[in-house]
């Protein structure tokens, strides 16, 4: 290895929880180096200035009139603000000794030349092409999808979590197969293999939804199905973390956001996890549900059917389908043996595969052939 002693690891957030694990991963997995962690929206740039705002204005006006855009969202999605956030980076970065940098999420290129570069992703804005009903319209102007295609060709190598965004980086943006990797996350819950659960809930048909967003997630569509749900079950219930929408359905439990530490109670006292969501570029929550040895109903787009294998730990569903999520759902509740065998076969594969312990050694093998 080289005898620099200091990793540059670029984030913007929490994204989701997930840069303080990563943190933590290249802490392990590299111990004898220094990591410098740069916030590049709070640290370098001011993404509120007038002349940013301008160029949002400028890009997406039209949309914004029309009220399908936020102009709170799309400043990040402009060349103007791409560039002046490229220039900060290398003003912070240049001349300094790194083994290697490393960046999450694909809202800005951290390369510098010469200096070994990650990227660790769920996602590519192209990627939204292959969701059914998605409006091209709502993807970032070409102008900024050619900045997206940079931060890849730039990567020494592009870490993503599914299949899926491995593909569309070597399919939808041209990178060379051997520079995108699949390297999978872990849950963002607390879990351990030992974990015993009380298998008798599988009896009593309790349905969680876990999502802060409740339309995009497929809420409305959940709702509908569970009423027919209980034309079968009048016992079922149907319990909603992370949102408080406004339904008036019998047998709901509205919770809202609770604490992370939690929400693990909810899935310990589900029978099935139910998530119809029509827009996923991951969807970490499965994993958690899979943890919890739960079986789980979703939605067949992006990489839910890399997680759920149909009639292995689960169904999968069209989107916008109530009459087959409400299929699915009666089927499941109708067999607890069915729901705890499913959940046994969610709980192996999540411990086979899903893991930050795996992922991280994932990542680190793969660095290590570059430094």
């Amino acid at each position: 290895m080289s005898s620099v002693k200091k990793i540059a690891f670029i984030k913007y957030g929490g994204f989701s929880h997930i840069n303080e694990t990563i943190y933590e991963i290249l802490t392990r997995e590299f111990p004898s180096f220094e990591i410098e962690t740069i916030d590049v929206f709070t640290d370098l740039v001011n993404t509120k200035d007038l002349t940013t705002i301008f160029h949002t204005l400028k890009e997406y006006g039209m949309e914004m009139l029309n009220r399908t855009l936020n102009i709170g969202n799309r400043r990040l999605y402009i060349r103007y603000f791409f560039n002046k956030l490229r220039t900060a980076i290398v003003k912070r970065l240049q001349g300094r000794d790194y083994l290697f940098t490393f960046q999450t999420q694909s809202l800005f290129d951290a390369s510098i030349p010469g200096i070994p570069h990650f990227v660790y992703t769920d996602h590519t804005a192209l990627a939204n092409l292959d969701y059914p009903g998605f409006n091209k319209k709502n993807l970032p102007s070409n102008s900024w999808i050619e900045c997206e295609h940079q931060v890849y060709h730039h990567a020494t190598l592009n870490f993503t979590m599914s299949d899926n965004i491995t593909n569309s980086v070597v399919k939808d943006y041209g990178c060379d197969p051997d520079r995108a990797i699949d390297v999978y996350c872990g849950s963002n819950i607390s879990v351990s293999q030992d974990d015993i659960f009380d298998d008798s809930r599988y009896a009593r048909k309790n349905i969680l939804f876990v999502g802060v967003e409740w339309k995009k997630k497929g809420g409305l569509v959940l709702t509908e199905a569970f009423q027919i749900v209980l034309n079968r079950f009048p016992t079922a219930t149907l319990t909603i973390v992370g949102c408080t929408p406004e339904i008036d359905v019998p047998n709901c439990q509205v919770l809202g956001k609770v604490p992370l530490a939690e929400v693990a109670k909810y899935f310990k006292q589900a029978a099935v996890f139910c998530l119809p969501t029509r827009l996923e570029p991951f969807g970490i929550v499965f994993l958690e549900a899979m943890a919890h040895k739960l079986p789980v109903v979703a939605t067949n787009i992006g990489a839910i059917p890399e997680l759920i294998i149909e009639g292995k730990n689960g169904y999968l569903v069209e989107p916008d389908n109530p009459q087959q999520l409400t299929e699915k759902l009666i089927e499941i509740l109708d067999s607890p043996a069915q729901c705890q065998a499913f959940g046994e076969y969610a709980h192996r594969r999540f411990w086979d595969i899903y893991t930050w312990e795996k992922t991280g050694v994932r990542i680190r093998e793969n660095i290590e052939r570059f430094i």
